[in-house]
This record gives structure tokens, sequence and C-alpha cells, in this order.
């Protein structure tokens, strides 16, 4: 391995699902900034939607998502009042001819709703929403929480992409992590959303959790790879006990290394590929026909909070205590505790906590780590003509990164380009770019 790559594999770097990143939100965004930008869209613009479910009936100790634990069902239903309540709210304020093009629920787990409750949300959106007839629906989905009903349910709110978490289907890991799921109820859940007219699968693997070993990620490769999914997220497992305290749960002395988890990232990709799936940036694979693909192929891959996605739309509007939305000249954060976001919704407010405005230099900054975290380049004369002298402050920082030999990016042909050898730590290159990174006390997981 490339003693560069080998010495930069534990950096501490964001994700990039957004730039500025979340630690640099701030309590100067308000309700005020929100309603300006909603107002600014205008006829024509597509906006997708991300609804967010905070409530898991078991608690995964890997996970790092904003939800909590409950075993009634009551909390839910009451939190439901104040979602639809935040529906009606943004409603009413959108724009005249604005559309949405995506619907996405997340979680949590969004498919701990009952089925009448799932159906009855998703017509209240259609209803308070301009959804059109090709408007998609995504759903991730625990496969522990399926019933026949809930299946059904799915179909009859219209679903098109089914996201199932696996994580890892050794029978150790599972126990450590709290996440007991076999292949066997994965693929009748799987055959389930299919069966029923769905018409993208993925599934997500993480790499790193404790007492993973080479094999067990390669055999839980290989099993999910029987199911044939549309698309794959090969995720590195975040630990961050500071941020989730329920991840104390797992001892740090089974976490593999880091030169273990780069080599089961590598591995799992090679398998992957072998199997006929496109690689998509730093962690997806896709069948060359799936939408990420051709997106991917076309330089039209886009990175949000949900990770790699071939949705077109500038504007994301989160739904749901933590979700985030983004709006062309900014960001927004919901409030987190679920309590206070409903008190503040159903008082008629939106739930706005934070956020962080755009200046024209985020904006190119935000356009090039995008790029990079996408095609693994970008090119002088299209950052120059979207961003002019912002962009020309870029390309001399990119000038001055590329002369580092060790740094990974290269300059050729009008362009900056991340080295091959150098692909798994995109996240590290992508940082030189991030004027933010090193204000403030934020805390990141590791680059691989």
């Amino acid at each position: 391995m490339n003693v560069h790559i080998r010495d930069r594999i534990e950096a501490k770097v964001p994700r990039y699902t957004s730039y500025p990143t979340s630690p640099h939100f701030h309590e100067g965004i308000g309700e005020a900034e929100v309603l300006a930008w909603i107002s600014a869209l205008g006829p024509g613009d597509r906006v997708s939607l991300y609804l967010h479910i905070p409530y898991c009936d078991k608690l995964c100790w890997f996970c790092a998502c904003h939800t909590k634990h409950t075993l009634r069902y009551e909390p839910v239903a009451k939190y439901l009042d104040a979602l639809r309540a935040e529906i009606d709210l943004i409603a009413a304020r959108l724009p005249a001819g604005v559309l949405v093009d995506a619907i996405h629920f997340g979680g949590g787990s969004p498919t701990l709703l009952t089925p009448r409750d799932f159906v009855d949300l998703v017509g209240m959106l259609r209803d308070a929403m301009p959804v059109h007839q090709s408007t998609t629906l995504s759903v991730e989905i625990d496969p522990s929480d399926m019933t026949e009903e809930k299946l059904d349910a799915l179909a009859e709110a219209g679903l098109t992409r089914a996201s199932l978490g696996v994580q890892d289907f050794d029978l150790r890991v599972q126990q450590v992590i709290n996440r007991m799921q076999s292949f066997e109820l994965t693929r009748s859940v799987v055959d389930g959303v299919r069966a029923r007219g769905a018409a993208s699968v993925n599934l997500d693997l993480l790499y790193g959790l404790p007492l993973q070993t080479l094999d067990s990620v390669q055999r839980t490769v290989s099993q999910s790879l029987e199911l044939r999914p549309d698309r794959i997220a090969l995720f590195g497992y975040a630990h961050v006990p500071w941020f989730k305290k329920h991840q104390t749960m797992i001892d740090e002395a089974w976490l593999p290394g880091p030169n273990d988890r780069l080599q089961q990232s590598l591995a799992a990709a090679e398998t992957i590929k072998a199997a006929g799936y496109v690689p998509i940036g730093i962690d997806h694979f896709a069948l060359p026909g799936d939408g990420l693909a051709i997106a991917a192929s076309e330089g039209r891959l886009r990175r949000n909070f949900q990770g790699y996605t071939d949705d077109a739309c500038d504007t994301l509007i989160g739904l749901g205590p933590s979700s985030v939305s983004r709006f062309r000249r900014g960001y927004v954060q919901n409030i987190p505790a679920t309590g206070d976001y409903e008190a503040r919704v159903k008082a008629g407010h939106l739930a706005t906590a934070r956020g962080a405005g755009l200046s024209d230099d985020d904006i190119a900054a935000g356009w090039v780590i995008e790029r990079l975290m996408c095609d693994f380049e970008f090119r002088t004369d299209e950052l120059l003509e979207r961003h002019g002298p912002p962009g020309q402050a870029l390309v001399d920082k990119a000038v001055e990164i590329s002369a580092d030999q060790t740094s990974g990016l290269l300059q050729e042909d009008g362009r900056f380009v991340i080295a091959e050898e150098y692909r798994s730590i995109t996240r590290t290159v992508a940082a030189r770019f991030d004027a933010y990174l090193n204000l403030g006390a934020a805390r990141h997981s590791a680059a691989v």
C-alpha cells in the first residue's frame, strides 16, 4: 500500500453529504430564513421530500441515526399528528407551480407504522403537496418489522424503491450489534416488495463492525448478491460513542483496525464489481441499467444526506425531528428532540433549530467537493463557468494541492482528478477544499 494512503486511512474527516457539514450549522438560521428560501421557489421548480420516523421497536447498538426506542405505539401515533401538522405548514407556504419529484421515508424505522397509518400518511401527503403521477416513493425497511399486511400497505401507497438494512449476516456480529436478522427473512422481504411491483431494491451493508473479519464480510456480500439487488450501499461503520451513547455497548476491542477496515472495504467492492455492478462514488454500486448507474455515466450523480442519488432536485425539504432541508441558499435542520418538535409545529411554527446560509464561496466549494465525491474529478472550465471568481480561487487552490505529489490530486487536460490509488481516501482529498474543517471542535468518523 502507498505509504501516504496508509498514513491517512485513520484521518477523521466528514462524509460530505452537505457543505458546510452539519457540525458547522448554527442557531443564526431560523424560521424567517426558511420561509424566505421557500418563497424563492418558483413555477416549475421541483423539490424532494424526506420524512423522518424517529422510532424503533428495538435499538441497534451500531446505529448513529436520530431515533428512540419504544415498545408502545401511543408515542408513534402522537408523533404522526405533529408530522401531519408540519406537512400542512409547509404545503401552505409552497409557491404555486412547484412540483414534488421524490418522497423518501427514513428513520428510525418507517415500517414501524401500522399499515393503515402508513397508507393514510402517504395519502395525506399526496393530497396536501403538489405530488404528480411520476413522483417516486422510497422507504427504508427493517425486515424484522415486516408482515404481509405491511407489504400490501407499501404497495397500496405506491412504493417504487425499497431500501433494506442488512449490515451483516454473521450471527456473532449480529449478536454484538443487537441486530438479529436472518438471510431467509431478508430474502422473503425482498421477494415480497418485488412481487408487489417495487421497481428497485437497495441493500445497505457495513464493514468495520465489531467481530467482523475479511471472511465474514465476504460471506455477507456473497449472500446479498444472491438476492440481485438493484443497488448496494457499502458503508464503513462509524464508531461515534461521544455522539450516540448506546454505541458504548460495543467493546472497542472488538472493532477491526484501520488496515482491516480498508481490506474489508476493498475486498467487498471487488466481489460486488465482479458480479456485474457498476461502482458509484466511494461506497455505492448499481446494476448497469439502474438510474443511479445511468446518472453516474452521464455526470448527473448527486450526494445528499441519504448518500448518492440520481435525484436532480436542488431543493430537499426535510420533515420530522432532526431532518435536514437543503435550499439553494442554505441548509436548515429541525429540532432533534421529538417532544420539542411536536410542541413547535402544533403551535403553528416551523421546527427550525439551526442551519447555515450559503455564500457564493460556499456554493462553489460545495460543488467542487460534490464532484470529487461523485466523479473523482472536476473540470476547470465548468467550475469557472458556474462560479466565476469564487471558482478561480478554487482553481488556484487545486493547483497548489496538486503540486504536492502526495496529495492524491492530479492536474491533467483541463481537469483535476483524484488518482486511482487514492480513491479509497476520497473524503480526505475532498477535505482539502473544506474551509470549515479546522474551525470549532467538530469530531468526525474515520476516512475509510
